[in-house]
């Protein structure tokens, strides 16, 4: 299952892929979306969208994770982060992916072990669990991205394995909801 990340941002938008199979994850891409040369506005919100849309497109991923909750500072940065947001839901709905949302806390503690991991220690964790080298540049906004990539990965695996064990026992009988 290849999982696209997002970490959203008006300025700095990251994203990253992880492909996970059978309790293994394996790093594919990452990147960063800069909006800052560009005029606040539609057109920062158009660049995110045809970004996020060309990295869809590129990398066919399943699924989309995505942050779900964020304090702002204040309330103009909280809409300029909805904003963002929406055009990786947007995306997501276009290109037909699934879409997970996991609060930072959550993602924190699937990647580093403690909910409230400052920036540095989530990317030195993500850069273990990905096997990414540390001469490699790896943006702080593209390594928020993969670590939520990296939990939904750790929350899916287990339902899936479930779910794979039922499809193979012979025995098996499965009850529509």
């Amino acid at each position: 299952m290849r999982v696209l990340g997002v970490d959203p941002g008006s300025v700095v938008c990251g994203w990253g892929l992880v492909e996970g199979r059978s309790g293994e994850r394996r790093y594919v891409a990452a990147g960063t979306i800069r909006t800052a040369a560009i005029k606040r506005g539609p057109s920062r919100l158009k660049k995110i969208h045809e970004e996020l849309i060309r990295v869809i497109d590129e990398f066919a991923p399943a699924t989309l994770a995505l942050e779900r909750h964020f304090i702002a500072a204040n309330v103009q940065s909280a809409f300029r982060l909805g904003e963002a947001r929406a055009m990786a839901l947007l995306a997501a709905a276009e290109r037909g992916l699934e879409l997970f949302e996991y609060p930072p806390n959550e993602v924190k503690l699937a990647v580093a072990g403690h909910g409230h991991a400052n920036k540095e220690q989530i990317k030195y964790m993500v850069r273990r669990a990905l096997a990414i080298d540390s001469g490699e540049a790896l943006a702080t906004d593209a390594a928020d991205a993969l670590a939520i990539a990296l939990c939904h990965c750790g929350r899916t695996r287990p339902a899936q394995f479930v779910e794979s064990i039922e499809r193979n026992r012979p025995d098996s009988r499965r009850i529509a909801p």
